[in-house]
C-alpha cells in the first residue's frame, strides 16, 4: 500500500477527530489497514520505517500499515487527541514518560497474553524484558532501543588545553569546560541544556553524586526513602552543575534544548555534549567536524566514583480502541525482534533490545564502545529506575523545567530549586499511600 506523507497524514487524523468517523479498516478483499503513528518523527527514521513496514506487508499480505508521521514537536499531543478521540490508531509509539498517564486514561492495550510464549522474548537483553513490563505486570509497549547517557567530547580542544584524556567525574568536566571556554573565539565549553527537558541532566548530575544511597527501584530516592534532592550531596552537585553554565557554556544556552544542543557540538562551537546514542549519527553527519576530532566517554561520575544511568525507553504499543488488535500485536512483535529490531536500533543509534547485538562489530567499536564499557561495569554505572510512568510525569517535566530557568535566570538559588523538587515529591508520593 502506498502510504501517506506526514501533512496528508495528519489532515486525515485531524478530520478523523473532528467528525468522529473511524479510519478505513478493512477491505471487501479481507485485508485489514493499521494505522500506526510515530512520535519522534525526522524524515530519515519515517523512511527507515516505510521500508520495515514494506517487508512486514510483503509477508503478511492481507494487512496494510498507513504510517502517520507528526511532527516531533507536536507529535505527542496529535497522539493523545487521536487516542481521546477512540479513533484513526492501532499501532504508536509509546515511551516511558507517556506510558503513564496514557496508561492511565485506558488508552493503551495490555498486550501480556497475546506475547505469552512469545520466542521474541528469549532473545532480548534482560533490560529489555524487565522494561516491557510495568509494576503491575502489565506490557503496553515492547521497547525498540534504549537512550542512555554519555559525554560527547572534542579530542583535539581538550589535547589544547592541555588535557591527556576525557573528564571522568562532574568536576573535571567542570575543569575541562572552563579551560576550553573562550567566548571571544566564539569556542565554548559546555553545550548546556537550559529549555526543554533541562531537568533530566539536574537528575543526571544529582544521582552520581548521590549513586552510594540511590534505590535503584525508584531513582528519585535514597534507600531511606527520601528524595534525593533532600540529600546532603545533591547541594553539591547542583552547584557544579550550575557552574558549568555560568563558567563554560554559552549566554544564549539557557534557552538551548536537544536540537540546539546538539547543533553546538556538531557545528564545532562547543567541547563538550551530555547526550543520548542517537546523536553519533548526527554528529557523523557534520561537516564542520571530522570523525578524528571527537568521541565519547562513559557518563559522568561523582565524588564516590560511581554515577547512576536511568535507561529511557520507547517502543511500540497498541491503542486499546483499535479494532484490529491481533493484527495490530503481529506488527509489534514483527518491528521488535530480529533483522528488523537490529536495523532500527542501527541507524537510529539507539542501546539495542537483542542479546546478538553484543557480539556486533557495530557496537563494539568507535563511539558505541563507551556503552559496552559501561554495560561491562554495573559496578560503576549502576543501572536505575526512574519514576517516569507516574501519572503526574509531564506535569513534573513542566514544573522541574520551568524551575531551572529560574536558576539560570537568577530567580531562584540552587538551592531552594532542591527544596522545591524534594517537597514535590515528598507530596506526591504521600498522596499515593
Amino acid at each position: 500500500m502506498r502510504r501517506t506523507t506526514a501533512a496528508l497524514a495528519l489532515g486525515t487524523a485531524a478530520t478523523m477527530i473532528a467528525t468522529g468517523c473511524s479510519a478505513v479498516s478493512g477491505g471487501d478483499d479481507g485485508t485489514v489497514t493499521l494505522n500506526m503513528v510515530e512520535s519522534l518523527t525526522n524524515p530519515t527514521r519515517t523512511d527507515l520505517l516505510d521500508d520495515l513496514i514494506a517487508d512486514f506487508e510483503e509477508q503478511n499480505p492481507k494487512i496494510d500499515v498507513n504510517l502517520i508521521s507528526p511532527p516531533t514537536e507536536q507529535a505527542d499531543q496529535k497522539l493523545q487527541q487521536m487516542l481521546q478521540s477512540g479513533t484513526g490508531v492501532d499501532v504508536l509509539e509509546v515511551r516511558d514518560i507517556t506510558v503513564g498517564p496514557w496508561s492511565t486514561n485506558g488508552w493503551l492495550y495490555d498486550m501480556k497474553k497475546d506475547l505469552k510464549g512469545w520466542d521474541g522474548w528469549q532473545a532480548m537483553t534482560e533490560n529489555t524484558v524487565s522494561a516491557a513490563e510495568d509494576s503491575g505486570g502489565r506490557t503496553y509497549y515492547v521497547p525498540y532501543g534504549f537512550y542512555g547517557l554519555s559525554l560527547f567530547y572534542r579530542t583535539d580542544l581538550i589535547e589544547e588545553a592541555g588535557f591527556d584524556k576525557p573528564p571522568a567525574t562532574w568536576d573535571e568536566l567542570l575543569e575541562q569546560a572552563s579551560a576550553v571556554h573562550d567566548p571571544g573565539e566564539r569556542r565554548y565549553g559546555y553545550a548546556f541544556r537550559g529549555a526543554a527537558n533541562a531537568n533530566s541532566n539536574v537528575t543526571a548530575v544529582v544521582g552520581a553524586y548521590v549513586a552510594d544511597k540511590i534505590d535503584p527501584a525508584n531513582a528519585f530516592k535514597v534507600k531511606d526513602g527520601s528524595t534525593i534532592f533532600a540529600a546532603p550531596e545533591a547541594q553539591d552537585a547542583v552547584e557544579t552543575y550550575f557552574r558549568l553554565y555560568e563558567q563554560a557554556s554559552p549566554d544564549s544556552s539557557v534557552s538551548w534544548g536537544y536540537p540546539e544542543m546538539v547543533e553546538g557540538f556538531s557545528n564545532g562551537s562547543t567541547a563538550f555534549l551530555l547526550q543520548d546514542p542517537e546523536v553519533i549519527a548526527a554528529v557523523r553527519e557534520s561537516q564542520a567536524i571530522s570523525e578524528e576530532q571527537w568521541s565519547t566517554a562513559p557518563l559522568l561520575t561523582g565524588p564516590s566514583g560511581k554515577t547512576v544511568q536511568p535507561l529511557a525507553t520507547a517502543g511500540w504499543g497498541v491503542a486499546d480502541a483499535g479494532e484490529h488488535k491481533a493484527e495490530a500485536v503481529k506488527l509489534v512483535k514483527f518491528l521488535s525482534q530480529g533483522e528488523a529490531s537490529l536495523t532500527f536500533t542501527k541507524e537510529n543509534s539507539l542501546v539495542p533490545t537483542q542479546k546478538s547485538a553484543a557480539e556486533d562489530e557495530f557496537y563494539t567499536s568507535g563511539p558505541w564502545a563507551t556503552y559496552v564499557t559501561m554495560t561491562e561495569h554495573p559496578e560503576t554505572y549502576l543501572n536505575v529506575t526512574q519514576p517516569r510512568g507516574v501519572a503526574w510525569w509531564t506535569e513534573w517535566e513542566q514544573k522541574a523545567d520551568a524551575d531551572v530557568q529560574k536558576v539560570l535566570l537568577g530567580k531562584m538559588t540552587p538551592k531552594e530549586l532542591l527544596a522545591e523538587w524534594d517537597a514535590y515529591w515528598t507530596e506526591k508520593w504521600a498522596k499515593e499511600k
